[in-house]
C-alpha cells in the first residue's frame, strides 16, 4: 500500500535529518541508596531489555494567508486563493456559517504534520494499520473557523538489523519492506529482529477568517471615562 510505504519512508527520514533531536532515547539506572551499616554493591549494568525502548517524534507547521475567492452556499463550499495565485476548494460542514463569509475576506490557514514512532517488544502489539479522523468548527455567533485532523498508525515488524551499515529493515502489514538508517548506531543494541515499530503520522489543518476588530463609526458618541 503506497500510503503505508510513504509513512515508513517519512519515518526513515527522521533518522537522517540533522534538525531532529538526537537519536533513540536511552535511560541510565542508578544504584539504590545503601543501608547505614552496609556498603552498597555496584549496580549491574542494565541489559538491553531493561533499557527504555527507542522512540522519537518530529513535527513541522506552516501558516498561510489567503483570501476567499468564491462561495457556493448550495454546495456548501468555499474557494480560497493563496498568495501565489493557487486556489483550493473546501467543504463547509455547517453551511449556515457561509452567511458570515464574503468574497475577498482574508483567511489564515495553519497546516501541521507530525511523525512519531515507538519500538515495542514482540507480543505487545500486532502488525496492522488504523486511521482516526476528527473535525471541529466554531460555535454559532463566533468568527467562522474550523479544523480537521487525520492520524494514521502503522505497526510494522523489524525483520533485519545491519549494525555494520547502521540500518534497520522493517516490514509493513502487507509485506512491503523499507530499510532506514539509524542516526545513533548504539541504539541498534536496544532492538532485535521481531520487535515492533509503531509509526504514527498526523496531519491537521485549521482555517479561520482573519478579520480584525470592527472599527467604531466616526459618528459614534465618545465613551465617557
Amino acid at each position: 500500500m503506497r500510503r503505508l510505504t510513504g509513512v515508513v519512508v517519512v519515518t526513515g527520514m527522521l533518522f537522517l535529518q540533522p534538525s531532529v533531536p538526537s537519536a533513540w532515547a536511552q535511560t541510565t539506572t542508578t544504584p539504590a541508596p545503601s543501608a547505614p551499616a552496609e556498603k552498597a554493591a555496584p549496580a549491574p549494568a542494565p541489559t538491553p531489555s531493561e533499557k527504555k525502548m527507542p522512540g522519537r517524534a518530529a513535527a513541522a507547521g506552516r501558516k498561510i494567508r489567503a483570501t476567499v475567492e468564491a462561495i457556493d452556499k448550495d454546495k456548501g463550499t468555499v474557494t480560497l486563493k493563496g498568495p501565489q495565485g493557487r486556489t483550493v476548494t473546501l467543504n463547509v460542514r455547517d453551511k449556515s456559517k457561509l452567511d458570515a463569509v464574503q468574497v475577498g475576506d482574508p483567511v489564515v490557514a495553519t497546516y501541521v504534520e507530525a511523525v512519531a514512532f515507538q519500538v515495542k517488544k514482540a507480543g505487545t502489539a500486532a502488525p496492522g494499520v488504523s486511521t482516526k479522523e476528527s473535525q471541529v468548527s466554531s460555535k454559532p455567533g463566533e468568527t467562522p473557523a474550523g479544523a480537521v485532523g487525520r492520524e494514521i498508525t502503522v505497526t510494522t515488524t523489524i525483520v533485519g538489523i545491519d549494525k555494520k551499515n547502521h540500518t534497520v529493515t522493517i516490514k509493513g502489514p502487507e509485506g512491503n519492506t523499507e530499510t532506514v538508517k539509524a542516526k545513533d548506531p548504539k541504539n541498534l543494541d536496544l532492538v532485535k529482529v521481531g520487535d515492533l515499530v509503531e509509526i504514527t503520522y498526523t496531519q491537521a489543518l485549521a482555517i479561520a477568517l482573519d478579520k480584525g476588530p470592527a472599527t467604531p463609526s466616526k459618528d459614534a458618541p465618545a465613551t465617557k471615562k
